[in-house]
């Protein structure tokens, strides 16, 4: 997917809010700065040279997306503060700091402020260059520690493997009720579980295959979050109950006009409300983030991505599902004997 950093906060902030990338873009960029409080920060006249603009052009965006680079670091000094930094710039020329000397109030940025700076200014080439870079680190930093795809992201959370073996059981007692309590064709199963993807994340099986580029033989419930997991494992096991309920009480096999009345009376229920917007806030934000899917009917959804995200699907609480497996190898055996 093509991204537009001048015009999009959430691509903005998910590249922000990325530490590994972030790590990678600093290397690379090789920005010489002003040591100052544990880290390098550059002045409003330094930031405005590197981008080939006029200083009163940086003004402008601080004037114009002020809220988003304080957020990112951009900070304006003043009293010991000012006095520290004025110390840290004795070693430069005269004539670089003169107009620093007699300021009562300066703002300087960061790298997180400075980068989060090239991703608006629209008039300089060298930020168009940098944001090109910038999105080039972002995909092989996210490949590099994924092994080389995000198609199975999801499987890296320490919860994913919890999340996938409770909704495999929920999915037996799910497509047994069907069997027993539906008076319809094998097509039932695929009806079914569409209806669930449909009232969870607004898509049906085959509409998600296409966002995420999935091939035939791809599970689609093993690309899917553990939040995601979980939602459906509930439905599966709720909706299963009233079938059988139902089917009980009239001592037949449902049609299938009634068991689409008490689906829709099911799904209507306002406890699922706030687990399915969290569910599809998690869905859309990190396919947008991780694999660079936008889910159309889920757009309203995404937000960026916080840092403990990146931790969660790349960083060092992230593991391969195969070393996931070894390690739960006990418990799986312990779940399987208690069922």
């Amino acid at each position: 997917m093509s991204k537009d950093l001048t015009n999009s906060s959430i691509d903005r902030q998910n590249i922000l809010n990325n530490p590994y990338a972030l790590a990678e873009i600093e290397k690379a960029a090789g920005i010489q700065g002003i040591p100052f409080e544990g880290k390098t920060v550059l002045l409003k006249e330094q930031v405005a040279a590197f981008f080939e603009v006029t200083p009163r052009t940086i003004d402008n965006y601080i004037e114009k997306c002020g809220a988003e680079l304080r957020q990112n670091g951009y900070d304006v000094l003043r009293g010991n503060r000012l006095k520290k930094l004025k110390i840290s710039l004795q070693n430069l020329p005269a004539h670089e700091i003169a107009f620093v000397t007699k300021t009562t109030m300066l703002g300087v940025f960061d790298f997180r402020s400075f980068l989060n700076l090239a991703m608006l200014v629209s008039e300089s080439d060298r930020a168009k260059l940098l944001r090109q870079a910038i999105l080039d680190i972002v995909i092989d930093t996210i490949n590099q520690r994924t092994g080389g795809g995000t198609k199975y992201i999801n499987q890296r959370d320490e919860d994913f493997l919890h999340s996938a073996f409770i909704e495999e059981n929920y999915r037996k007692q799910f497509t047994d009720a069907l069997k027993d309590y539906v008076d319809m064709g094998n097509f039932k199963y695929a009806i079914y579980t569409d209806k669930i993807y449909v009232s969870i994340f607004r898509e049906k099986a085959k509409e998600y295959r296409k966002i995420l580029g999935l091939e035939n033989k791809d599970c689609v419930r093993s690309t899917l979050y553990a939040e995601v997991l979980d939602l459906i494992a509930a439905y599966e096991c709720g909706f299963a109950d009233i079938l059988q309920q139902e089917a009980k009480a009239k001592d037949r096999k449902l049609s299938p006009l009634e068991v689409d009345s008490l689906f829709k009376y099911f799904e209507s229920q306002g406890h699922w409300k706030p687990l399915i917007e969290k569910a599809r806030i998690k869905m859309a934000s990190r396919d947008l983030a991780f694999r660079d899917a936008l889910h159309q009917q889920l757009k309203e959804y995404v937000t960026p991505l916080q840092r403990d995200e990146f931790e969660r699907f790349i960083g060092e609480r992230s593991k391969e599902l195969a070393e996931r497996l070894l390690e739960a190898k006990d418990v799986m055996k312990r779940l399987k004997e208690r069922d």
